[in-house]
């Protein structure tokens, strides 16, 4: 099969477009063929090699996270799906891969495709999808009329988040450039800042939760600030945690590097009685499940920026890396 590999660890080396062995299934796997893949900052940061010491991928490997397609073939001890499905996912770590013709999934990472979308939406879902549940619902515990900011509206997981925040019933604020307030107050924001014009610390105060998306140590203080007493910063882009590391099973001397990296943001958090949370999304079919129900209700749409052909993988990941995408980008793969 044909193929996206990282040769290397490399920011600069593209992703080679190569022939490939088939996936192996295993009893619990279930053989998806690819109709289309989304594309992730986190497909660029696995293979810039900026995960290797806790995710120590060994090139070469398939690159990708986000898949959806159809079930060609199912292990042996498989009971939830069978050949013919639609079904998409964000596959493990460690099993990634989905820049390919094919992949292999443990079908627990796997759910049905919702009916009412295009391949192409289904596979710009998962990983956005799974992050903005597991950080409002699993983590946050969100509540109707509690007030929630959301970080960069109009991006991919910022999107989904406000969708989903919204339907639970919270205020939503968001930042976003001048040219996306229309789309983000389309999805439900109640009050949107241009980030490029106005300081968010300035205009919004006692918010229950922060979805934290900005590598910029300012704007994690800033965000820090805003909070009200027990609320709750949970950051997708760091700096890692002790529990973090202690989920991942990670070595002592990984474990006491990650510490020693947050601990700043720990401090400033425990001042201000409040609590910093770092969240490394997982692969989860029941909750993919759970977001289907939501998008076949209409509770929840794909927002899709442009999809690319399979050949031109690559291209797409630059497009993401601009740092411009108005929702999500997606491979056509078949």
């Amino acid at each position: 099969m044909k193929a996206f590999v990282v040769e290397r660890y490399s920011k600069t080396e593209q992703l080679h477009f190569t022939d490939w062995a088939d996936p192996i299934l295993n009893e619990n796997d279930v053989l998806v063929q690819v109709h289309s893949a989304g594309v992730n900052t986190l497909d660029i940061i696995i293979k810039n090699g900026e995960f290797k010491l806790f995710l120590p991928y060994k090139p070469p490997f398939v690159n990708g996270h986000d898949v959806a397609g159809v079930v060609a073939k199912v292990g042996t001890k498989v009971s939830q799906f069978k050949i013919g499905d639609e079904v998409y996912a964000r596959v493990s770590d460690h099993k990634i891969g989905t820049f390919a013709e094919y992949i292999s999934v443990n079908e627990q990472d796997l759910a049905l495709k919702p009916k009412n979308i295009s391949m192409e939406e289904a596979g710009s879902i998962p990983l956005v999808g799974l992050t903005s549940w597991q950080a409002l619902v699993e983590m946050a515990h969100v509540k109707k009329d509690q007030k929630v900011f959301i970080q960069a509206g109009s991006g991919g997981v910022g999107s989904f988040a406000i969708q989903l925040a919204k339907h639970i019933g919270a205020f939503v604020a968001t930042t976003t450039s001048a040219a996306n307030f229309e789309l983000v107050k389309s999805l439900g924001a109640d009050l949107v800042i241009d980030y490029k014009k106005d300081d968010f610390s300035t205009v919004l105060k006692e918010f229950d939760v922060v979805l934290h998306s900005n590598k910029d140590p300012k704007i994690l203080e800033k965000s820090l600030r805003i909070l009200k007493p027990g609320g709750q910063l949970i950051s997708l882009v760091g700096p890692p945690t002790p529990e973090f590391a202690s989920a991942l099973g990670l070595p002592w001397f990984l474990k006491f590097v990650i510490k020693l990296l947050s601990s700043s943001a720990r401090k400033k958090a425990k001042k201000r009685n409040v609590n910093f949370k770092f969240l490394f999304m997982r692969a989860e079919g029941n909750q993919l499940g759970e977001i289907t129900k939501l998008i076949e209700s209409g509770v929840i749409k794909p927002v899709l920026d442009k999809v690319f052909p399979f050949e031109q993988t690559n291209e797409a990941l630059a497009y993401i890396a601009t740092g411009r995408a108005k929702g999500k980008v997606v491979v056509r793969i078949k």
